[in-house]
């Protein structure tokens, strides 16, 4: 009963506008650029070498994603709901970069005791209002959350990010029919579509061919984009609202964007690096952007 008391308490705060400390976040937009992005992924890898975990992949597919609504999108009273749990260093990452977290806390990712834990808990910290991992879950959430929000009539959005994989859910295709429903056009769930999950492709693993297919057949449009683009991800997710429901971004990605060894392995949702990875890891970021072709989408 407790913690159930707990869970409605930090729902209601969330609902009324404020941060779960009582604060409203300010805005952190600031123009990213190739320097800066570089700063976030080196200090991702660093994090996860640290704390000798996995999931190191599926971070750095979406962590782009995760910095262009931080830093350009994302209005102060808006949410984001990270559906894809795994990915929960990737946030953490962002929200350091939006001064939201320390460099301390950081340091404590995956510890006994932190904040920061492998998936993220709810209330754990202000910015993180919903615990997920579960995979399927994060959707049927952000679209109570935009659902509530217009009932109150507050005018903000939600953001809510999926792993590809996770459309393998039936829960993710009733949520969708519920926001199609409901017309919630103060939603937008961006899909980072790259193409592998726990055990194999997506298409070895249970093949859903076009996901944007599927998308306008349940009466969404979808719009595809290069998930590693800065400007195309911000200009696809500029306009917040849709006519009549909500939106979906299918970002193409790579599983371990911007480390030879990891790109596209599927290994890679689950290892650890070691010393040796992390240096190989380091150099190979370092050399992404400082190649003028591959950062000409990342000037702010």
């Amino acid at each position: 009963m407790n913690d159930t008391r707990k869970t409605l308490e930090l729902l209601n705060r969330h609902l009324a506008g404020t941060a779960l400390d009582g604060r409203r976040p300010e805005s952190t937009k600031r123009p990213l650029s190739p320097e800066f992005v570089l700063r976030v992924k080196l200090r991702l890898l660093q994090m996860h070498f640290e704390a000798g975990v996995g999931h190191i992949g599926g971070n750095l597919s979406a962590i782009d994603t995760l910095l262009c609504l931080y830093h350009n999108i994302m209005q102060p009273d808006d949410s984001f709901v990270l559906s894809k749990g795994h990915a929960a260093g990737a946030l953490y990452t962002t929200l350091w970069s939006a001064d939201l977290l320390t460099d301390a806390e950081l340091r404590t990712y995956h510890q006994d005791g932190t904040r920061l834990s492998g998936h993220p808990t709810a209330g754990a910290i202000p910015h993180i209002p919903f615990a997920t991992g579960s995979l399927g879950h994060g959707i049927g959430i952000a679209s109570g959350l935009a659902l509530a929000r217009r009932l109150r009539g507050r005018a903000s959005h939600v953001f809510c990010l999926t792993s590809d994989g996770e459309w393998n859910e039936g829960s993710c295709w009733e949520a969708l029919i519920f926001a199609r429903h409901q017309k919630l056009s103060n939603l937008t769930f961006i899909v980072d579509l790259n193409g592998l999950q726990g055990f194999g492709t997506t298409r070895e693993v249970a093949d859903l061919s076009s996901l944007a297919d599927k998308f306008r057949a349940f009466g969404v449009t979808p719009q595809e984009v290069d998930g590693h683009d800065q400007q195309a991800l911000c200009a696809a997710l500029a306009p917040a609202c849709s006519e009549d429901g909500p939106r979906a971004i299918i970002a193409k990605t790579h599983k371990g964007f911007g480390v030879s060894y990891m790109e596209d392995k599927m290994e890679w949702h689950y290892l650890p690096m070691s010393a040796s990875q992390y240096a190989v890891a380091i150099n190979d970021l370092e050399s992404v952007y400082n190649s003028p072709a591959r950062i000409m989408g990342l000037a702010g």
